[in-house]
């Protein structure tokens, strides 16, 4: 089993994960902007870190992030501004990537964004400069030498999902529950020897675990 640092932990797919990955027997430790958030967190067997992504620096992340042996990284902007996205969606994953490296941890997962997402709507720039952000880490990300997982889900939903789901290298555009993040993201975990693998995810009609497995190549 390893130690998870989640990035992202208190949000819709980071808060689905924790205690998936604990009741699996993972130790996760789960980073929050808010002290009131900790409660949340050890209640489902986890361990608190309190720090704001945005804010740490490299130094921060890599102390926090010592004694891990995997980091995800979940968090977002959620449309908060090109300000925060920028810090977030595009800072935020060198500073993972760079506290990463410093530690010797070389698994990484990361969740993106589907490269399709809202194409047929209005362009509005505060979407554009997130997706150009989105990419622009993972195009960062698969430079490294890291043992890294991009996940880009569709759009997202709210819903907790039913455990089906179709998954590859490009597949149509669609949406996803978050459950459904979390819980491939977990299974993703589990199987180590998918790495350096750039998957899209939606809703669908595979099992998770099924869906994960056909990943594997021989």
């Amino acid at each position: 089993m390893s130690h998870v640092f989640i990035i992202g932990s208190t949000g819709g797919v980071g808060s689905r994960l924790v205690p998936k990955l604990v009741a699996t027997g993972h130790a996760v430790t789960g980073l929050h902007r808010k002290p009131e958030q900790a409660e949340t967190l050890t209640a489902a067997g986890a361990g608190a870190y309190l720090g704001d992504i945005i804010d740490m620096t490299v130094e921060d992340l890599t102390a926090a992030t010592k004694d891990c042996d995997v980091i995800v990284f979940s968090a977002g902007a959620a449309g908060s501004g090109p300000d925060r996205t920028t810090a977030i969606d595009g800072g935020g994953v060198i500073k993972m990537m760079d506290a990463a490296k410093a530690n010797g941890i070389k698994r990484v997962y990361l969740v993106s964004a589907f490269p399709d997402a809202r194409r047929d709507a209005e362009r509005k720039e505060g979407f554009e400069h997130y997706i150009r952000t989105k990419r622009m880490a993972d195009n960062a990300l698969a430079a490294t030498d890291l043992d890294w997982v991009i996940l880009r889900p569709a759009t997202l939903v709210t819903e907790e999902g039913d455990g089906k789901v179709k998954a590859g290298l490009a597949i149509p555009y669609g949406t996803v529950a978050r459950g459904n993040v979390a819980a491939f993201l977990a299974e993703l975990i589990a199987r180590p020897e998918i790495r350096r693998e750039i998957i899209e995810l939606t809703d669908g009609e595979v099992p998770v675990r099924e869906a994960v497995a056909a990943l594997v190549r021989g």
